[in-house]
């Protein structure tokens, strides 16, 4: 009897300016995930990175200027849903993880195994970053329009069913993606589990360009439930 199959997979790798960090969470995504389908949603990055996915057998999509991450993963997420079926499984996440991207299998196993509609990681130990704010407002706008309390809503690692990434497009725009698509997820009713995992990524930081980045991070987040209200 003929082994069975892997069933059909896409991972979307959101970057910009990672020719550092691409090659080897390519790298990670197809040891975790054999014959999975790779792109790199790549924000019109200044350095390698698009060359460098290709080069790594990922399909690179990028356009001339910069969208922004909802508008350049949402793109891929329309390229994947026109190649898969609806049951094939996707999986989003930021190519800053590096190497780290192979802990992310049990995102998709959750998925597959009808455990949940959207897995979302949550990291293990956090790693730098601000004061909080950015997430605690999150958590608690999401509490209050749909009744969930995360400890992750931000997390870009994410899995789910092609035919559940249908139902969540438009995605918001910017860093607003994580927020919106989980108050979207859950409107629609999709069961949504955080599930704990060892990873890491580049912090920001409490620095000029840190803090610059997480105010960038409150105004896409605050637009996107300003939108959902």
């Amino acid at each position: 009897m003929a082994a069975p199959s892997e069933p059909a997979r896409v991972a979307i790798v959101a970057a910009r300016n990672e020719a550092d960090r691409i090659g080897p969470a390519l790298d990670g995504l197809r040891s975790a995930l054999p014959g999975a389908r790779l792109i790199v949603a790549d924000d019109a990055s200044r350095d390698e990175t698009q060359g460098l996915a290709m080069r790594h057998g990922a399909w690179a999509i990028s356009r001339g200027r910069p969208h922004g991450k909802g508008g350049n993963v949402g793109a891929a997420a329309v390229a994947a849903i026109g190649e898969f079926d609806e049951d094939a499984t996707v999986l989003l996440c930021d190519g800053d993880l590096g190497n780290a991207t192979g802990e992310l299998r049990p995102l998709v196993d959750a998925v597959e195994g009808e455990r949940c509609d959207l897995a979302i990681a949550s990291f293990a130990k956090r790693e730098g970053g601000g004061f909080g704010f950015v997430l605690g407002y999150a958590r608690s706008r999401i509490r209050r329009l749909t009744g969930a309390d995360l400890a992750a809503p931000l997390s870009g690692q994410r899995a789910m069913r092609i035919s559940t990434l249908r139902s969540l497009l438009p995605f918001a725009d910017g860093w607003g993606l994580e927020a919106g698509m989980t108050i979207d997820a859950l409107r629609l009713g999709r069961r949504i589990a955080e599930i704990e995992l060892p990873l890491t990524h580049r912090p920001t930081g409490r620095t000029p360009a840190g803090f610059l980045h997480r105010a960038a991070q409150l105004r896409d987040v605050r637009r996107a439930v300003r939108a959902r209200r």
